[in-house]
């Protein structure tokens, strides 16, 4: 067992979730609401969770949708008050974890959810009054439940960040047996979110040696283990060493991320049916093949340097890499094959160049050059 404090508390084993209580004592949540979603309920993980709560009272919120909504929000917060609640459990992936950190907004701070946003200058109104939350994930790609954000699509239907420290999960509860039996398609992809992770946060160019030592390490785990957890659901190893690289990739982007992000995020609120770990696998390659002539990334070396982590002889050998990766897990070939058309590219440049993770791309994106990778991601 590997005990961890790295920005938050994370207990990490095979069968961590009967923690759960241990960890709620420690917290000082006594009745708490979980927030999950009807796949996690259906899979009968969260009656993993509430038979690890024996004696508590407990409230659950289980209609979190693919991508979290302010709707979404507006009636977990309700739960939230009417069951006089003291804390929050999120067991799921990204979208309940993200949700969540919505509901530690909205339950204790006034007004709309968009008056906190990131782009909107509303992280310093998120204050210590946000709800108390302990992070459950049950797949392997955001990385949330180590992270300071949350992605949450709006009233006005734009998906926007949410960044605060008080947002921070304050136990992270790791259990790889949670992800066991998780579909083929849903671990590629939340598998390629976890890699996109560690290649943003490294390619990012402000200097932080940590961030890029974890970042490293984890782009190794994570590419030598994400066609084994896909292949066989049950191969502990490689659920371990995948849940290890979706939580270091997070621990990592802190640090910043960069245009495969601020696209995904944009794509994401154009059409909410797509997945946000899909589309950061199909937009990884354009990206890499615009950041190689960075300047940053050329002095260090950064490309050779994944490259090395990945298996391979040179930088310029990654984007290809990659999408022969994703035909072998079976992800879509490009933006074409999920529906996206070309009339939507002005829509989604738009919400690219407004992102919070525009800026922190080693290389500052045009319109013209997102127009470009866009068409390449075709």
């Amino acid at each position: 067992m590997a005990f961890i404090y790295y920005i938050t508390q994370i207990q990490f084993e095979f069968g961590a979730i009967k923690l759960l209580r241990q960890e709620c004592e420690r917290v000082g949540i006594s009745r708490p609401l979980i927030v999950t979603d009807a796949g996690v309920k259906a899979a009968g993980i969260l009656q993993k969770a509430l038979d690890a709560l024996p004696g508590m009272t407990v409230t659950v919120f289980d209609q979190t949708p693919s991508n979290p909504t302010e709707a979404a929000v507006r009636l977990a917060a309700g739960l939230y008050k009417t069951g006089g609640c003291d804390g929050l459990i999120a067991v799921g992936g990204g979208s309940a974890i993200d949700c969540a950190k919505g509901v530690a907004i909205a339950a204790t701070h006034e007004g709309p959810l968009t008056a906190y946003a990131t782009i909107e200058g509303g992280s310093p109104k998120i204050t210590e009054r946000a709800v108390p939350l302990i992070a459950v994930p049950t797949t392997s790609g955001t990385g949330s439940e180590v992270a300071r954000g949350a992605i949450i699509i709006v009233d006005d239907h734009r998906k926007l960040g949410f960044h605060s420290w008080h947002l921070v999960p304050k136990t992270a509860i790791c259990d790889p047996e949670l992800t066991f039996g998780l579909p083929a398609r849903l671990t590629a992809a939340t598998g390629m979110d976890a890699i996109a992770h560690c290649m943003e946060t490294f390619m990012a160019p402000l200097f932080n040696p940590p961030a890029d030592g974890i970042a490293l390490d984890g782009l190794e785990r994570g590419w030598a283990h994400i066609e084994r957890a896909t292949l066989d659901g049950s191969d502990r190893d490689a659920r371990l060493n995948m849940m290890s690289a979706s939580m270091q990739g997070a621990m990592a982007f802190q640090k910043g991320l960069g245009c495969v992000h601020s696209l995904s995020h944009s794509l994401g609120g154009v059409d909410p049916r797509l997945h946000h770990g899909t589309l950061n696998a199909l937009f990884l390659p354009a990206v890499v093949r615009f950041n190689a002539e960075a300047e940053s990334v050329q002095k260090e070396h950064r490309l050779d340097r994944m490259a090395r982590a990945m298996g391979l002889a040179s930088g310029s050998d990654i984007p290809e890499a990659i999408k022969a990766m994703n035909a072998r897990l079976d992800l879509p070939a490009g933006l074409a094959a999920v529906g996206v058309s070309q009339s939507q590219f002005e829509a989604v440049i738009d919400g690219a160049m407004a992102d919070h993770c525009h800026k922190t791309n080693p290389r500052i994106a045009t319109r013209q050059d997102y127009e470009g990778m866009l068409r390449d991601s075709m």
